[in-house]
């Protein structure tokens, strides 16, 4: 599928149940944009990938479900710090438990040239770092 933003291609993914709250539409399965890092309800086909291909977002993103899944989710929120720090933060905390720098990986996401974020990435990670840290 291509991102509704920019026309990327998306990463589908289903969503484990106990993030779903932090999905847009409560959605059970979600597109992630490979490009601006949006984050979309799938549309009428499901996510058929148990373990999706989140290298395609970037080499330096996670790869292992458990830490990228949330860490995909909290930069889908990053549009608005103001609304939705409290789901950044507990996303972000999730990625930590799973064994993850989140701030490291966006910092290596600011690097790479075929990343164009929605949202400044380098203004919502020292934001997120104060709030965090």
């Amino acid at each position: 599928m291509a991102c509704l933003e920019c026309e990327a291609p998306t990463v589908s993914f289903a969503v484990p149940s106990e993030f779903r709250e932090y999905t847009p539409e409560s959605a059970s399965d979600v597109e992630f944009c490979t490009r601006c890092l949006t984050l979309e309800p799938a549309g009428s086909s499901p996510a058929q990938s148990i373990d999706p291909d989140f290298s395609r977002v970037s080499d330096s993103f996670p790869e292992s479900a458990d830490r990228a899944i949330p860490l995909a989710l909290a930069l889908g929120h990053c549009t608005s710090l103001a609304t939705n720090r409290s789901t950044i933060e507990s996303l972000f905390r999730e990625v930590e438990r799973a064994g993850a720098d989140p701030l490291l990986a966006i910092d290596r996401l600011q690097r790479d040239p075929s990343v164009e974020p929605a949202f400044d990435l380098e203004r919502r990670a020292h934001q997120i770092e104060q709030l965090l840290y």
